[in-house]
């Protein structure tokens, strides 16, 4: 069963002012996830996206700022997947996450035993290193992929990244690809594409390179 995992959807307003309501303005996992022609596809938002407003009491910005990658966070993820996949026993997973969502995506593979591949598309692989880049707050609950990188070593992962991304450039990925030390580890860059592109367009394409330990 292939996973989308969305990105961090419509979190800020500007620099310094919080949204109130994450829901993307661009779902760009939902896209890719309907432009996958697999049999098998399953699409999970990030907390309080989608939500009907007002948001449920539970929904505060912490959620979707400065602890979107907390544990907890991710624990919530994990829940929200553990308990679809416990109605289908057996079932292995492969995920992709777009922007912010590859990072949940990469922590979720380090705490599973279910998954069997990883792919990416404009991942922020790196947390520390994309909000120095920025300029923006540090993220002191922060959890990053690039740090269980080593983890995921010998799992077949394929990182897309727009050769005009200037969100989260293609140095994202390869520090990341570096990290990991590993053949299982596969960076691709995709010309013409920024962070918020038309991904969708191009993904039927792109899963004809397939994740693979070369």
């Amino acid at each position: 069963m292939r996973v989308y995992i969305e990105g961090d959807g419509f979190a800020w307003i500007n620099r310094t002012t919080p949204s109130a309501d994450p829901t993307p303005r661009n779902p760009v996992a939902l896209k890719l996830a309907m432009a996958d022609p697999a049999a098998n596809v399953l699409y999970l938002a990030r907390p309080c996206q989608f939500a009907a407003s007002p948001l449920p009491a539970g929904c505060n910005l912490h959620w979707w700022t400065d602890r979107r990658f907390s544990s907890q966070a991710v624990d919530v993820m994990n829940d929200a997947l553990t308990q679809f996949v416990q109605r289908h026993p057996g079932v292995q997973l492969e995920l992709v996450g777009y922007s912010g969502g590859g990072n949940i995506a990469a922590l979720l593979a380090a705490r599973r035993g279910d998954v069997r591949s990883l792919r990416t598309v404009a991942g922020n692989l790196d947390v520390a290193y994309v909000n120095a880049l920025h300029r923006v707050s540090p993220m002191p609950q922060a959890l990053s992929a690039i740090d269980v990188a080593p983890q995921l070593a010998a799992l077949p992962q394929v990182h897309f990244t727009g050769a005009q991304d200037t969100t989260v450039p293609a140095s994202v990925a390869k520090r990341y690809q570096q990290a990991a030390d590993s053949r299982c580890v596969q960076v691709i860059e995709v010309p013409g594409m920024d962070h918020g592109s038309d991904w969708a367009a191009r993904w039927p394409a792109l899963l004809t390179s397939p994740p693979d330990c070369h």
